[in-house]
């Protein structure tokens, strides 16, 4: 009788909060305000994050210069602004690194007016995933992907008996454009079970959207990848794994709303 008496007092609180207007009816204009408010926040810590980037830009490129493939090949800058672009590249992924988690508290902080107490408290755990996402895309890309793209690509120059001569820029700039889509693509996981706990989304849309989600992977890993084939598959076959993965935690989080929303109607039902 106890747990019916809260579950009533906690659904007559969620009912007044919705009824009040204080939070879950704000206007439009203190909405693109608050909206706005976020963006520059944001911004702001991006760019305390290239700063910050700038400062590690040294250490980090000592680190990758003297890791394989490139720490026995000569680097060449073919333009005067190579160095630059190059430290400035690696500012910016390390400020990324530092702003992700904050934009995602970002984001949660906006859309928290609109939420239940629970949803509030859920969809918060996932901010320091986010990061852990982030960097595992990061791990894997650089440690798995990269290097089979590299070999390959290396591979067919030297079966047209090329000499390989690489400029500083056009090295980095191939690793980047590999590791960070696919670092980013890595938070999938986690935009689709936020989606599912808002009801946004939920499995059986996940599987009927499934051709256009494996078109749009391997669109996706044509465009960030170098124009061959296995580049494109090596991107691809992973992003489509990933939502795979995303579908089956859908579904875990589908089936506990079924049984709350269940539970919740045989209560109330028995009274």
């Amino acid at each position: 009788m106890e747990q019916d008496s809260q579950n009533k007092e906690e659904k007559s609180k969620a009912k007044a909060e919705k009824s009040s207007g204080k939070e879950g009816n704000m206007p439009v204009l203190e909405h693109i305000g608050e909206l706005r408010k976020r963006l520059i926040a944001v911004l702001v810590t991006l760019l305390i994050g290239l700063v910050i980037g700038l400062l590690l830009a040294d250490p980090v490129y000592d680190y990758l210069r003297s890791q394989e493939p490139v720490n026995n090949m000569p680097l060449h800058a073919f333009s005067l602004w190579d160095p630059i672009g190059i430290y400035m590249k690696f500012a910016f992924v390390i400020a990324l690194v530092i702003t992700l988690p904050f934009t995602f508290y970002q984001l949660w902080a906006f859309v928290k007016p609109g939420l239940g107490v629970r949803e509030q408290r859920a969809t918060l755990r996932y901010i320091p995933f986010a990061l852990l996402m982030f960097l595992c895309g990061l791990a894997f890309s650089y440690l798995v992907v990269f290097p089979m793209a590299y070999t390959f690509t290396t591979a067919v120059g030297a079966r047209m008996e090329l000499v390989d001569t690489y400029g500083v820029a056009q090295y980095f700039t191939f690793m980047f454009n590999i590791i960070i889509p696919i670092s980013l693509l890595f938070e999938l996981p986690l935009v689709i079970m936020f989606l599912t706990r808002l009801r946004i989304l939920n499995p059986l849309r996940l599987r009927k959207m499934r051709r256009v989600a494996y078109f749009l992977m391997v669109l996706t890993g044509t465009l960030i990848t170098p124009p061959d084939i296995v580049s494109d598959l090596l991107v691809a076959i992973p992003l489509i794994l990933l939502y795979e993965i995303s579908v089956f935690l859908s579904a875990m989080i589908y089936r506990k709303q079924l049984a709350k929303d269940a539970e919740w109607e045989e209560e109330f039902s028995a009274l």
